[in-house]
């Protein structure tokens, strides 16, 4: 006969009905008692089901709103310690990567597990230039939105778009197909984007000039005017490459979830991955660092600072670029968004704002309020500042976003679609609603 020990370790995937380290429940409604195996500092839930008050009994389900204690998958791609504040991309530091890497190589990296030799990163930034351009009726797509179109909603739209121009992208078990698509989004993506801002302005769109590196194209696709050939500063380049980097991956976060979600249902990774942008274009997630402009300009100079600090301790201000779900220590990101200020302003003048943003940055990290809250500065306290130094408009913020998070996000489709055990979504529910109710006429309505 099979132990409920023996049973729970079928279900884990142990034949052998073994466990290092099991976690023993005992049922206080029938007083039965099981042991249900961990690994990975993990138990599976639907070993929980096994834990019934009678045979027709559905099971034991884990109540998780938000998935705040609930892995959804095993992932080799990003590692995150936010209590030690630690972010690692394939096990490289974030530090590292942002100081000696471009975002193309960390792109590679993500996508391949692996760094690129000199002839692997000469190969994939060849193919990701000569992929830049897109069709000219997507342009046209474009021109079909209002001129005060959010940028986030033109580029969900477009990218959404391109699986009717790739309906090849569908056959995503194909690896020669999923390698294609995977470099058609990330070269394509920041013209995209760069349209969309020029839309905005009411100017002519600038066509991709590949003879430009990844950030600085970008840079010539918003700003080139009448000039034969831009040139933009490398510093400021520089500081954008790096920015995309920091925003490469960041685990199982809202638009990541959106993607792995979306994408298991096996539809092509340009619908997965216009609903992780669906899902930044959200104030809470994409739109942070816009919040942070809007929260310095309203205390507008650091006199008034007391008074809001007073504002958020008595819970009629929020401190917004403080604190974040993961991290309970110094986002490692901020501190390298941090240094990137100093070459941007070298080039564009200091930001007024940054004054009120040092000094609210001393006074969460000095004052006990706000540090045994954890609320220490997060990604989006400094990029918002470089964005708009760059004379991006705020609805820009969470465009930027979504062109460095383009690679993890592939990187994580690319993980899902080949991942043996991952099934189509498909979460449970606590029912609290009305039960065999009779359906009463119209007429007999009160």
């Amino acid at each position: 006969m099979t132990t409920k020990t023996e049973a729970a370790a079928a279900l884990a995937g142990d034949t052998d009905g073994k466990a290092e380290d099991t976690l023993r429940i005992t049922d206080s409604r029938t007083g039965e008692t099981y042991e249900i195996p961990i690994v990975d500092g993990a138990i599976r839930s639907l070993d929980l089901r096994q834990i019934k008050t009678s045979e027709d009994d559905f099971g034991l389900l884990a109540y998780d709103p938000a998935f705040m204690n609930t892995a959804s998958c095993r992932s080799a791609i990003t590692y995150l310690d936010g209590d030690l504040g630690v972010l690692e991309y394939r096990g490289y530091p974030i530090e590292q990567l942002a100081e000696h890497s471009t975002y193309l190589e960390v792109a590679y990296l993500l996508v391949h597990g692996e760094l690129p030799t000199a002839a692997e990163l000469a190969t994939w930034t060849h193919e990701i230039k000569t992929h830049t351009f897109v069709h000219e009726n997507v342009k046209s797509f474009i021109q079909g939105f209002r001129h005060d179109a959010h940028p986030m909603g033109m580029l969900l739209g477009s990218i959404g778009a391109l699986s009717t121009f790739y309906p090849d992208a569908n056959q995503i078990h194909d690896p020669a197909n999923r390698a294609i698509q995977t470099i058609r989004l990330i070269a394509k993506m920041p013209t995209l984007a760069a349209f969309s801002y020029r839309h905005n302005m009411g100017q002519p769109y600038v066509y991709p000039d590949n003879d430009l590196e990844y950030a600085g194209n970008f840079l010539g696709m918003l700003y080139k005017m009448t000039e034969l050939k831009y040139q933009p500063d490398p510093r400021l380049a520089k500081a954008l490459d790096v920015l995309f980097i920091l925003h490469a991956d960041h685990e199982q976060n809202c638009s990541t979830s959106a993607v792995r979600a979306i994408g298991s249902s096996g539809v092509d990774p340009y619908s997965a991955i216009a609903g992780g942008i669906a899902a930044l274009y959200g104030p809470s997630h994409g739109g942070a660092n816009e919040e942070v402009v809007r929260m310095l300009l309203r205390i507008g100079s650091k006199e008034n600072i007391p008074d809001f600090i007073a504002g958020v301790k008595a819970g009629r201000e929020r401190l917004m670029g403080f604190g974040h779900r993961v991290y309970k220590n110094y986002d490692p990101r901020a501190r390298i968004i941090k240094k990137a200020c100093d070459d941007v302003f070298e080039v564009t003048g200091v930001n007024p704002l940054l004054d009120i943003a040092t000094e609210l940055e001393k006074i969460a990290l000095g004052e006990e309020y706000f540090v045994s809250r954890s609320l220490y500065p997060n990604v989006d306290f400094y990029s918002g500042l470089i964005y708009q130094a760059l004379g991006m408009p705020m609805a820009m913020f969470p465009v930027m976003f979504a062109i460095g998070r383009t690679s993890g996000w592939i990187a994580q489709w690319l993980e899902m679609v080949q991942d043996s055990e991952q099934k189509i979504a498909r979460p449970r529910q606590i029912y609290t609603g009305e039960r065999n109710r009779d359906y009463v006429p119209l007429a007999e309505r009160g």
